[in-house]
Formats: C-alpha cells, structure tokens, sequence
C-alpha cells in the first residue's frame, strides 16, 4: 500500500472542502456587495472593512441561534433534508480537474480528487440527487405550503435536469470522451472552446444550471418576498443554513463545471493553470449575481412552459444536429 499516495488523496480532500466551503461564505459577502451596487445601496459595512467579516458573524450568528424543531415533523426525514441538500453539492466538485498535473514526492499528481473515465455521468448522477433533499424537506415539514414548495421545486429541477444533460451530451458527442480531464485536453486553444464550436449547447446548459440552482429568474423553490418561503419555511439555525450553503456550493460547482465543459478548464496565457480556472468560475459567480440584480421571477407556468416547451425541443435538435455531423 502506498501510503504516500493515501496521504495525497487526503490532502487534496481536504484542502478541496476547505476551499469550497470558504468560497461559499465570502459569496454571501459578495453577493451582498454586487446588488447592493446594483441597486445603490451600500452593502454590509460594519463588520470589518468593507464588511468582509460578515459571513463569519453570519456562521456565529446561525450556530448560537436556537434550533426549533416543530412538534408536528417527521423527525427523521426533517433533519436529513439538510444533509442530502448539503452533500451531493459538495461531491460533484470530485471530479473537476482544477489544474495541469503535477509531480510530487516523484508521483505524478493530477489537480482532481479523483480523475474518473466516467466523470460526466458521476457529475450528472450526484446533482440529480439534490432533488430528494426538497422532496424530503417539504414532506417531512408536515406544512402545506412546505409541500407545495417542495413538489414545485422537485418539479423544476427534474425538467431543467433533462435540458442539461442533453446540454452535456453535445459536449461527449463533440470530445469522444466522459472523462473530464480529457474534455479540457482536447480545448487546449481558445479556438477549441466547446463554446465556440457549439453555443448554442452552452447557452441551454447555462440557463438549466441556474433554474438547478433555484437563482433569479428560476428562483421559485425559496421565493423570498412571498408570505412563506417554500420547502424550508420550518428550517432554522444551521439546518436552514446547510441548505443556504448546499445552493451557495451549487452554484461554485455548476461555474466549474461550464468552465471545464465550454472555457477551456485551466487553459490560459502566463499565469499559473489554477489562476485561470478560479477566474473563470469567478466569472460564472458575477454573473449569477449580476441576473438576481437584474431580472424579476418568472410565473411557475412560464418556468414550467419554456422548459418543456422550448428548451428541450432545442436541446434534442442540438444532440441529433451534432451528432449528425460527426457522423
């Protein structure tokens, strides 16, 4: 057993959860700052400079905070709700390639927890998962309203699911492959950026990503200026905040992956592979931001409508398309 190898695969785990967790809190911070902008307002200034202490206080404030779990609740299910929301967020990053290898210690280390053949489906298979965590959630509540919160949720993300993995089936057609490692392999120019060569199928990815991370204009699964929020309506302390990080993580690893499927991966001029690929996920993170600040909610009719009516018709002429020309 070679156990410096164990040591590696412990390290990058590790460091790979630090960082994403990190990233998830200073997005509350910048999500505060960017709208707050938009809408000329300030943001959070009190709390450190500029306010970039406030995610801390706002960790203290969620673990201090009391934990009411009401009586009436399926106990069970009510407190794994969070969890499954919270972890499948966290595995997908798994198996996105961060950088070029390297050699340490005389082995060669790729920059990825785990370089699978089968990314692609591992990534498609883990998201999917996030659907029960809502489902749970709302059932669990013994509310209506959170059971009618989570049955419209469950029902957008499983019909923009499809959209997206149709998305994502261009993206195999056109590499040959399942292995994200080799995807960006093979988009190692600007020129070789799937998006270039089929837009058409990263604007239906995008567009899916952010209905899947229930943001604006496909944020109805919390729906924060109704009378009742959704799903999570019965949640407080740090179950509400597990679920607060499980859509914060989502939206980091849906960047990642449109980075590494579309923008080339780590690919870029003179600066270090893992510098381009942060700021191309950075990139993604405004972006999300930016549309909360800028587009109101759709009606859930129209949600419903242009997914299946719109999307996924274009999504399944995209497949037979691309496939056609490579054939």
């Amino acid at each position: 057993m070679n156990w410096t190898l164990i040591l590696i695969q412990v390290v990058k785990v590790i460091a790979v959860f630090a960082v994403l967790l990190t990233c998830c809190a200073w997005m509350t911070w910048l999500e505060r700052k960017l709208v707050a902008r938009i809408q000329t307002r300030l943001g959070p200034m009190n709390t450190g400079y500029q306010g970039l202490l406030q995610p801390i206080a706002d960790m203290f404030k969620l673990i201090f905070k009391e934990d009411i779990t009401p009586g009436h609740v399926d106990k069970w299910i009510y407190n794994l709700a969070p969890l499954a929301a919270f972890i499948p967020a966290t595995l997908s990053i798994a198996v996105v390639p961060f950088g070029d290898s390297i050699t340490l210690f005389g082995e060669r280390i790729d920059l990825v927890i785990s370089n699978l053949n089968v990314g692609i489906l591992y990534v498609l298979a883990v998201t999917s998962l996030g659907v029960y965590a809502l489902i749970m959630a709302g059932w669990s509540s013994n509310s209506k309203y959170s059971l009618l919160g989570g049955l419209r949720s469950a029902a957008q993300m499983i019909s923009y699911e499809i959209g997206m993995g149709l998305a994502i089936v261009v993206v195999v057609l056109m590499s040959g492959t399942l292995n994200l490692v080799e995807i960006v392999d093979k988009q190692s120019s600007v020129l070789d950026w799937f998006v270039f060569k089929n837009p058409v199928a990263f604007v239906i990815y995008f567009i899916c990503a952010i209905a899947e991370t229930n943001r604006n204009p496909f944020d109805l699964p919390e729906a924060e200026s109704e009378l009742v929020a959704g799903y999570n309506t019965e949640y407080s302390s740090m179950k509400f905040g597990m679920f607060f990080v499980g859509e914060y993580a989502n939206m980091i690893t849906v960047g990642a992956i449109a980075t590494t499927l579309f923008f080339g991966g780590w690919h870029g001029p003179i600066l270090p592979p893992i510098v381009w690929f942060a700021i191309k996920v950075a990139v993604f993170e405004v972006f999300f931001i930016w549309m909360r600040g800028t587009l109101p909610r759709l009606r859930y009719d129209q949600l419903m409508a242009f997914g299946w009516k719109i999307l996924l018709p274009l999504a399944v002429l995209n497949v037979l398309v691309t496939a056609f020309f490579k054939l």
